[in-house]
């Protein structure tokens, strides 16, 4: 028997399909709340777990739950097919990327266990067809789930066995507590039932007294987020705002971040604020908004994981929309106007190979700042988290440093080494950069994205067919211009560079002696390809080595 402090999957009495699956996952051994989580569930506990962000939650509740399914059908008597597992987590896009755990865990068992996911944007009457075939795991928010038991597209009272909570801090803090306990009016009065959660606060303990009975509390004991090893935590104090825009223009135009980046703020219109900014330095980045369907949130999650973008803007999950404690409502604060109230960004969603987190905007809560982080080093990886703080923020980062630090009295967020006076020579480009980027410019950009989403929404297409004077006028619309780029702001002059990082930035490559042809062709190529590269000397020849023959 293997040491209880070396549990492996292979130990644990699994069916082998599922340990096939985790072999593909390329997973060698179970994380910390897995090994501890996995053996318990599979006793029949009811569990309340905490564990930080990226350590492993979803397989912790998928694995056993597929095991209890599994182990029913091949062992118990014939009965008939019914939903026996629930899963509630508090957004769509947790949704989607539960469903898609769970159903690789399930890749060798798909005719046996079938998983539906019933958080997406379709209607409730095309999502009835699904919920009657009786899938074994239904996935979605309690908003929605609630919706098809009371309208008898799901029913749950003579079957349930199994009640997952992921992400139960921010259930309540979305607004779904009136939902939830009605929710559970519709459940039978014995399930098994797990608690996922990444931090423990006073709506956790509510949970609890609703959902588990007499269940084993796993407060692992280990930090909510990875060790100094893994995980460099910097602030730097940033005296204006003008001056965090200059630092992150300097940050990303001169390479000092590099990989993929996730930029934090507090606000829809700062996102948009912070992207118009960056695209005067062509700088690529993207914003993940609320406002726009799931799918599309999820193709730029997925674009940004491919690598088609090196940096996504993002507000965290009770900014994008998410109402106040208690009560749901259509509408966010002003710069969030008709945000998704079941969208979540900072918390669960899953970016890959992320190398820095930056808070732009500092976090709102400690809580909050935790999620934030738990997007870098994940499984192993390395990652950095910086802070921009400004001096009126410093009492909320002692905060933050408080709980981060715990009984140990090393700060947690170290200073960032880095003199401001050095990049001074950037600031008149800054300045013009933000001159730039108005409020009109803003709303125009948020404008411009919902019509496209329009022109190229599926959902929309019969709609366009049968009124084309609609597209036509939506086509021929004024044009938008969120901002005038100024090319010249993309390139970066030699003499601007400070000295002392000359050698972290690439040196630009001198350009070689070329003949008179060849530098008029050369010329004629960047003039069509690259117009940031183009000569400045308007009607004038370049210099050349050699006179025309």
């Amino acid at each position: 028997m293997a040491d209880s402090e070396s549990l492996g999957f292979e130990h644990m009495g699994l069916d082998p399909r599922i340990l096939q699956a985790v072999t593909d996952l390329g997973w060698s051994r179970p994380t910390l709340i897995q090994e501890k989580a996995i053996p318990l569930a599979l006793e029949g506990k009811d569990l309340l777990a905490r564990a930080r962000t990226g350590s492993g939650k979803t397989a912790a509740y998928a694995i056993p739950m597929l095991q209890l399914l599994l182990h029913k059908k091949a062992t118990g008597p014939v009965v008939e097919q019914a939903v026996r597992s629930l899963v509630l987590v508090p957004t769509k896009e947790l949704a989607r990327q539960a469903q898609s755990m769970i159903q690789q865990l399930a890749a060798y068992c798909a005719r046996d266990v079938r998983v539906a996911n019933v958080s997406a944007a379709e209607d409730l009457a095309s999502q009835r067809a699904v919920l009657m075939e009786k899938p074994d795991v239904v996935v979605g928010t309690p908003s929605r789930i609630l919706s098809h038991l009371q309208q008898d597209n799901l029913k749950l009272r003579d079957s349930l066995e199994l009640l997952v909570v992921d992400e139960a801090d921010l259930l309540f803090s979305f607004g779904f507590e009136e939902e939830l306990k009605s929710l559970l009016c519709h459940l039978p009065r014995i399930y098994q039932a797990f608690l996922m959660s990444a931090t423990f606060n006073e709506d956790v303990q509510a949970l609890k007294e609703l959902v588990l009975h007499n269940p084993v509390t796993l407060k692992l004991q280990e930090s909510q987020l990875p060790g100094a090893d893994q995980l460099q935590q910097f602030q730097v104090v940033c005296e204006t705002e003008e001056d965090k825009f200059l630092l992150l223009y300097a940050l990303l135009k001169l390479s000092l971040v590099r990989g993929k980046s996730l930029l934090f703020v507090n606000t829809l219109d700062r996102s948009y604020r912070l992207r118009l900014f960056l695209e005067q330095f062509s700088i690529p980045s993207c914003v993940l908004n609320g406002e726009l369907p799931l799918r599309s949130r999820c193709h730029i999650i997925s674009q940004f994981n491919q690598g088609f973008y090196d940096c996504v803007i993002a507000t965290d999950a009770e900014v994008l929309g998410a109402p106040t404690k208690g009560k749901r409502q259509g509408r966010g604060s002003k710069g969030n106007k008709a945000s998704d109230p079941e969208a979540g960004v900072a918390r669960g969603i899953d970016f890959h190979h992320v190398s820095a987190v930056l808070n732009f905007d500092l976090p709102p809560t400690a809580e909050s700042y935790i999620h934030r982080a738990g997007r870098t080093a994940r499984a192993n990886n390395p990652g950095i988290v910086l802070t921009f703080v400004l001096p009126t923020e410093r009492s909320q980062l002692g905060k933050i440093e408080e709980l981060l630090s715990g009984e140990t009295e090393a700060p947690t967020l170290l200073p960032y080494q880095f003199r401001m006076e050095e990049i001074e020579g950037f600031r008149y480009r800054c300045r013009d950069a933000m001159r730039s980027v108005t409020k009109q410019a803003i709303r125009e950009a948020r404008l411009k994205e919902i019509k496209e989403e329009l022109l190229h929404s599926e959902r929309l297409k019969t709609y366009f067919e049968d009124n084309p004077r609609d597209l036509q006028l939506l086509r021929h619309d004024l044009p938008l211009h969120p901002a005038v780029v100024k090319p010249h702001l993309g390139h970066v002059p030699d003499y601007l560079v400070p000295p002392a990082l000359r050698g972290l930035v690439n040196p630009h490559k001198k350009r070689k002696k070329l003949s008179y042809k060849k530098a008029k062709a050369k010329a004629k190529k960047v003039k069509t390809q690259n117009p940031l590269r183009s000569f400045k000397h308007k009607g004038k020849k370049p210099k050349l080595s050699a006179k025309p023959s």
